[in-house]
This record gives C-alpha cells, structure tokens and sequence, in this order.
C-alpha cells in the first residue's frame, strides 16, 4: 500500500493567516496552552487543522482569525492600571506597516499597480521592521534563495536614494517594479541589478542575467528589511 503522500505548502498565503502565524507564535503558552485548546476554541474538529495552518499548509478563514482576535483581547491589547494619580501623556501604539496585495515581481517582467492606488489588506507587526514603511509579497523566482516565492518583505523607502552596493532593494524604474541586489556599476551614474538565482539557464545563457541601470532612471528606492519567508517544515 502506498504511503500517504504528504501535505504539500499552499501557493499563495493570504494577509490574515500571515497575521494569525505571527500572533499565534505570540500568544502559545501564555493565552493558551496548545492547540488542542485552540483548535475547540475556533470550533476546529482537530488540533491538526492548527497545525496546518501555521506550518504555512493551510490558510485560515477571515473570520476564525476574528474569533481568535476577539477571545484573547486582552492579551493582545492588555488593560493597563488607570488607578495612578499621574496620567502619563498618550502614545502613539504602532499596529504594524501596511502590507500591499500587489503583484510584486523577483524577476520584473510583470508590471504591477502603484501601491499609492491600493488600500492596503493588513498590517505586519513584529519587532525590527517598526522603521519599515510598507510590506510587498514576492513573486518569481530570480532572487531565489534569498526571497522566495511567495514571502512578505518588510521594506523602507531610501528618500536620499544612497544606495549600499551588495545590499537587496526594491526598485521602481521605467514601467517596471521588482526586487534586485544592486552592484557598483561600472561608471558613478549606474549601478548593476543582479539576481541571486544563478542556476536556471535558457540554453547556454542566464535566466535572470544581470542588467544595468541609470540611476537617474530609478524613480523609487527601498531597502529590504526583513522578511517572513514561508515555513519549510
């Protein structure tokens, strides 16, 4: 009899289970225990169906992600002692960067909306991005091992448009959008887009081969912060 074949990775992790992953991670052992507990909480039949979701295998339903919102509340935005007779002055509560349901391209073959003419479908929040500006999913595989298919990438907009030569960037020149680590180029007005997937070849050529641009020509700069990259286990 042949072996159950195992669950593969979804294609696509949608804004609210990557919120539900990061707040899961969070809140396991303090709002509750494990996923047993967790599971009849959101009126799953299994705790496995926890699993699955946060192993990146399974999106959650908008609306279960609410129900977990909603029961832990308070430990996601606890109640703090109002009994002091010195009120301290109100703080700004950071909720996250908005992540952008765009077609943001590795290879730049695609073009895609502006970010300006879409309303964001989340916020990420979680600590070091809270100087990132906006979130982008990725598509294509042309930086590939250091941005997969399908992750989120925290990132900041360079407004001086200095560029650190060997560092990942999310560039917009001309009519395209895409993700590129940037070289020195060859002369000070130019710098050198290079792909970190170097193994895939058309004939005897480079899939993703290395292509110059003009600074002039670069029209937004963003430096890549971080990443929430898709569970591989």
């Amino acid at each position: 009899m042949d072996a159950p074949e195992k669950s593969s990775k979804i294609k696509k992790i949608r804004p609210e289970t990557l919120e539900f992953i990061i707040l899961y991670n969070q809140l396991k052992g303090k709002a509750f225990s494990g996923n047993i507990e967790l599971a009849e909480v959101l009126g799953f039949n299994s705790a496995s169906s926890i699993t699955e979701i946060t192993k990146s295998r399974q999106n959650i339903d908008p609306e279960k992600l609410q129900i977990f919102k909603d029961k832990y509340r308070e430990f996601l935005y606890p109640v703090k002692n109002t009994e002091s007779v010195v009120v301290a002055p109100a703080k700004n509560v950071f909720v996250g960067i908005p992540m952008y349901e765009v077609t943001a391209t590795a290879s730049g073959v695609e073009v895609y909306n502006d970010i300006n003419d879409t309303s964001p479908v989340g916020h990420m929040n979680f600590p070091g991005i809270e100087d990132c500006d906006f979130a982008l999913p990725v598509w294509g595989h042309s930086m590939y091992p250091y941005l997969e298919n399908g992750c989120w990438v925290a990132l900041k907009i360079i407004h001086d448009m200095k560029i650190l030569p060997g560092e990942v960037y999310y560039i917009e020149w001309g009519d395209y959008r895409m993700y590129k680590r940037l070289l020195a180029g060859d002369n000070v007005d130019e710098v050198i887009a290079h792909s970190d997937n170097t193994t895939e070849m058309i004939g005897n050529r480079l899939k993703y081969a290395p292509f110059v641009i003009k600074l002039a020509d670069i029209k937004k700069l963003c430096l890549v912060k971080d990443i929430h990259k898709k569970h591989n286990h």
